[in-house]
């Protein structure tokens, strides 16, 4: 029977602790993929000597570490997550970023926009409705749209937006509040590297981590029904 990992239920975590030949395989947790899976991960770390995976890891991994100064004799975080993203275009020599956006969130797209041109980067932006296509165009059932079903109602267009950013030939495109599936969409049709500045939370200002937290929306995330 395939035992999958489950690492987010591990209370050890052996695997920041020691190198990989020195970990006690009868210490690990029965789920340990270090235990069950050690081919996979070999496997998986030589893919790390591949140029096209070393260009983005180790700039990734140099932007991590400068993320982190010591301050009056505390290791503290020094640098938002805009920072990083900028600093790490720079890492990767990129010159044209990609941004495609959530028309709900407008105002943080173009203040994103903003900082990146001012970093000195040609920049991209393509909005979900682009295109201006109605949802029932799309296979989706007229009683889905979120006003009038009568009425014509845009659809968001992750592969349009896609598409347009792979014409620009963005070299990282950034998504900024895309619907959930719509920003897997978007990244499935992406050339170009992707990664998320903002997760959309309508309820939490954009926050997701909230709810883990709080008890007022545990009932929330319990009572949603299925379609």
């Amino acid at each position: 029977m395939k035992v999958y990992p489950q690492c987010a239920k591990c209370s050890s975590f052996y695997c920041s602790l020691v190198p990989l030949e020195s970990v006690d395989e009868k210490a690990l947790p029965s789920f340990c993929p270090m235990k069950n899976s050690m081919e996979t991960i070999r496997s998986a770390v030589e893919k790390y000597a591949e140029e096209n995976v070393k260009r983005i890891y180790v700039p990734a991994t140099v932007t991590e570490k400068e993320a982190y100064q010591v301050v009056r004799g505390v290791l503290m975080a020094v640098r938002p997550r805009i920072k990083e993203l900028i600093e790490f275009a720079r890492l990767v020599n990129a010159k044209r970023l990609g941004v495609a956006f959530c028309a709900g969130l407008q105002d943080e797209a173009a203040r994103t926009v903003s900082f990146l041109e001012e970093a000195g980067f040609e920049v991209a932006s393509v909005r979900c409705k682009c295109g201006a296509v109605d949802k029932t165009e799309l296979g989706v059932s007229k009683e889905y749209k979120i006003g009038d079903p009568s009425e014509f109602e845009a659809a968001c267009n992750p592969i349009v937006q896609a598409q347009l950013l792979n014409e620009a030939e963005t070299d990282i495109n950034i998504i900024v509040g895309l619907c959930v599936g719509h920003d897997m969409l978007f990244t499935m049709h992406s050339k170009a590297p992707v990664t998320t500045l903002i997760v959309k939370d309508r309820l939490l200002g954009h926050n997701p981590v909230a709810a883990l937290y709080s008890g007022y929306h545990r009932g929330i995330v319990k009572s949603q029904k299925r379609l």
